[in-house]
């Protein structure tokens, strides 16, 4: 990618001279090359290159536009730092080819896997889980009172009937059938203030850091963010709970720490802003709705590509519980087994 030449450019832009810049290993499906920018006495930053051509400048405008927006309102997110020609986004190209720039503030503390999923010595676990549905609430309240320059897409204009078809193989046609039927479904919500905004879209533990001083959670990669229902966000939420009692052989266990697990996430939540019990009574719909979006986005990474078997499982798994109509992410329900969660071996794709 021509690092060391894009690095140098970058560094002059940004003001990044005499910082140690390190990349940082990218995930499956990644679609931004992320460094770390360390320089003593300074505040550490990030430096994302977007380097496919799947989105447009517009889009990341409106990405740094909300974040800004949010950061300067009180939200707890990673701040974007302008260059030094005053712009939160840089555009550069190289080699006949366009690269998107943006630096950000790096997050205090770290992720939860960083620190083994151990969570603050001598702190109940709960303090997390309502600081979660805490940190989303403030977010939400903000992105109530949104008004943007620069819009960004909302969720129709990503998923819809065209993309299902385009994605997902013919053979798979109950599956496609299943999903047109939840968008139907979702075409008749309410689309109020109180109920449709700006939203995170990709809330989970990758996504955020933790102050293992305080328990202060800082969110970032808005990457995803878009117009949808808060509900969506909060299904994530709930889905981030499933890992800290996945191996729990009783259903009814499992199913009674969800509760209590959602309920203090909720509080949290509750106590930044408003949420209708007639939305949140829509749970598992948008716990399906997570569902569809995790499936097409397997799709659209793997393209033709299956390599690991273990990847159908799970895909399998998902696919599954989309075409039975299993509720809750088949966590209470007989298909998911403890010791190998959220993984189905019994069909080929």
């Amino acid at each position: 990618m021509g690092d060391t030449y894009l690095l140098t450019v970058v560094s002059e832009l940004f003001g990044l001279e005499g910082y140690e810049i390190q990349r940082i290993p990218a995930h499956d499906g990644g679609r931004n090359v992320v460094y770390t920018c360390e320089k003593e006495g300074e505040g550490a930053k990030i430096l994302r290159i977007a380097f496919l051509p799947d989105r447009s400048r517009e889009d990341f405008l409106g990405e740094v536009e909300f974040v800004q927006y949010l950061f300067e309102h009180g939200g707890s997110v990673s701040n974007v730092i302008g260059s030094r020609n005053g712009n939160l986004l840089e555009e550069i190209t190289y080699n006949h080819h366009t690269f998107f720039v943006c630096l950000f503030e790096k997050a205090k503390g770290k992720m939860l896997v960083e620190n083994n999923y151990r969570y603050r010595e001598g702190v109940p676990i709960t303090e997390y889980y309502f600081n979660c549905g805490k940190t989303l609430g403030k977010l939400h309240h903000i992105s109530k009172g949104y008004t943007p320059v620069q819009r960004r897409n909302s969720f129709f204009d990503k998923y819809n009937a065209e993309y299902i078809d385009k994605l997902i193989p013919g053979s798979l046609s109950l599956l496609k059938e299943k999903m047109v039927e939840l968008l139907d479904t979702l075409q008749g919500l309410d689309r109020d203030q109180e109920t449709f905004g700006m939203i995170h879209f990709d809330y989970n533990d990758g996504n955020y850091s933790i102050d293992f001083d305080t328990g202060h959670i800082t969110v970032y990669d808005f990457d995803n963010s878009c117009y949808c229902w808060y509900m969506f966000d909060l299904a994530s939420l709930w889905s981030s709970g499933v890992g800290w009692i996945q191996f729990e052989p009783d259903a009814g266990k499992r199913k009674k720490f969800m509760d209590d697990y959602f309920t203090t996430a909720l509080e949290g939540y509750r106590s930044e802003t408003r949420i209708e019990d007639s939305m949140l009574e829509k749970l598992p719909l948008f716990i399906q709705v997570n569902l569809m979006e995790n499936i097409l986005g397997r799709f659209e990474d793997m393209g033709n590509n299956w390599e690991e078997p273990e990847c159908y499982e799970e895909l399998s798994y998902l696919i599954k519980c989309l075409e039975d109509d299993i509720p809750y992410k088949g966590f209470f329900h007989d298909i998911y087994s403890c010791e190998e969660p959220f993984a189905y071996e019994e069909r080929n794709i």
